[in-house]
């Protein structure tokens, strides 16, 4: 149950993704949604023995990561140039495929050091905090607005 509640939240997500059109602060969206990511991840970390719980904080996940999903490859299609799409596009592929991955190595290292629940409990701290950080670095991006033409200082 607990390996497919995030792809179920995925799916759910997905299949009722037809509001997703009417939201113009894109940047902000990704922003949100990333936050929610990593909210459920750590409430799923201290969820302890509440299967139900456990299971409704990964679907929680999954559904802010395919919204999350979404508004990144609009954003990249939107405003990246013609000539460099393909290029980005594969760069974008390796690090979601890539980046989970360097993610699985951080968390056991942290599980082995501390434990299972540490382990998770602060890589959705930490994701909420990384968030705040490049939204604070960067608040051209929560600004962004679907339409808006890439400036100098963001492409």
């Amino acid at each position: 149950m607990l390996f497919s509640a995030v792809s179920l939240g995925a799916l759910v997500g997905a299949l009722t993704s037809g509001w997703v059109h009417r939201v113009r602060r894109q940047g902000l969206a990704i922003i949100v949604s990333v936050t929610l990511w990593g909210c459920a991840i750590a409430a799923f970390g201290l969820s302890g023995d509440l299967i139900l719980v456990a299971v409704l904080c990964l679907a929680v996940a999954g559904g802010a990561d395919v919204v999350s999903a979404v508004f990144r490859s609009t954003i990249l299609q939107d405003t990246v140039p013609d000539d460099l799409r393909g290029r980005l596009s594969g760069i974008n592929i390796a690090v979601v495929a890539g980046g989970p991955r360097i993610g699985d190595v951080e968390a056991g290292l942290v599980a082995a050091a501390f434990s299972p629940t540490a382990s998770v409990v602060s890589g959705g701290v930490l994701c909420v905090v990384g968030v705040g950080v490049l939204a604070v670095l960067r608040p051209e991006f929560a600004r962004y607005r679907r339409g808006d033409a890439p400036s100098p200082s963001t492409s």
